[in-house]
């Protein structure tokens, strides 16, 4: 049976005909400009920035390395690469490199390691959670001064409070700043110190949105806390492991403050440089007024930060098959 149509269907006036014209056309065309300008409008501040402090310091810096320029004379010869060739003979130079890689590594795989460890406790259900997790980022928000000069203290080799705990094994006296593995290592435990909370919160951070069901699920198969975090919380956190590891990497090769503050308040880091990094003999030149070879060490660390960065990359990449 067919229904029957209201009768004050007629009544309805119809819909008026969308009209178009110069300004519905105009406003099409606003619209989409602003939907495609819009977010490279919005990132442009950051790319301003970057290219002001950052791309063309850079680059100003690579042009001052191909010549011989120092601020006792107005006249800046163009020489090429001789300030990279004669980088590469110089002893110093090298030197530099070898203490910068030593405390990398000293005070970087300990730290993550740590840290990784240290945000797998804290990411169980624990008591004043909260008040620990600030905790860990107090050393890093103190000023490096002011650890570099308390650790001095501590690693001081007449009245310091390291030497005193050695001594209840009968360890003697240690001169911290004389000897190479020595200081190295006193440095490496400051970094430590001031960073691991830090990258701690970090893979906290990322272990939050780690499911809980595979822990649930892997306490139920007799998983141990330790097979956990090997075979569930590090192969899900790997990209922030990667990360970590750039950035701490990156941080590591321009360590300055801790090696100059450290001991004998000196840029050439100790009286026989067993503890100058790079970041510390580019600021040594910089003292001398020699920018053309303070640049051309500049660009060298970049290249090694580059190397090294990437050399981490691929083999914390490579390294996904062993931990699942």
């Amino acid at each position: 049976m067919a229904t029957r149509a209201p009768d004050n269907l007629a009544a309805i006036p119809p819909h008026p005909p969308v009209r178009s014209g110069p300004g519905t056309h105009r406003r099409h065309l606003v619209h989409r400009m602003d939907v495609k300008a819009s977010p490279y409008a919005y990132v442009a501040p950051f790319f301003l920035l970057f290219c002001a402090f950052g791309l063309f310091p850079l680059a100003y810096t690579a042009w001052v390395s191909l010549h011989d320029w120092t601020l006792l004379s107005d006249v800046h010869k163009f020489v090429g690469l001789d300030n990279f060739t004669a980088l590469l003979g110089d002893d110093y130079f090298w030197n530099a490199t070898f203490n910068t890689l030593s405390i990398g590594v000293l005070s970087t795989v300990p730290q993550l390691l740590l840290a990784i460890w240290l945000a797998h406790l804290l990411n169980r259900p624990l008591r004043a959670q909260t008040l620990f997790r600030v905790t860990l980022l107090l050393p890093n928000v103190t000023s490096v001064v002011a650890v570099v000069v308390i650790f001095s203290q501590l690693f001081g080799r007449d009245y310091g409070l390291i030497n005193w705990v050695l001594s209840w094994f009968g360890a003697g006296s240690v001169d911290w700043n004389a000897g190479t593995a020595t200081s190295h290592t006193a440095i490496s435990i400051m970094i430590m110190w001031r960073w691991t909370g830090y990258n701690t919160l970090i893979f906290l951070a990322a272990m939050q949105a780690v499911p809980r069901e595979l822990y649930e699920a892997a306490t139920i198969d007799g998983a141990s806390g330790f097979t956990q975090l090997r075979k569930i919380t590090v192969p899900m956190i790997r990209p922030t492991i990667v990360f970590v590891v750039i950035t701490s990497t990156i941080g590591a090769m321009q360590v300055l403050a801790e090696p100059l503050l450290f001991g004998t308040y000196s840029v050439t880091g100790g009286p026989d440089r067993q503890y100058q990094t790079l970041s510390l003999f580019i600021y040594e030149n910089f003292t001398k007024l020699d920018f053309g070879y303070a640049s051309a060490v500049s660009w060298m660390m970049f290249i090694f930060i580059v190397v090294i960065a990437g050399v981490n990359y691929l083999l914390t990449r490579r390294t996904r098959g062993s931990l699942t």
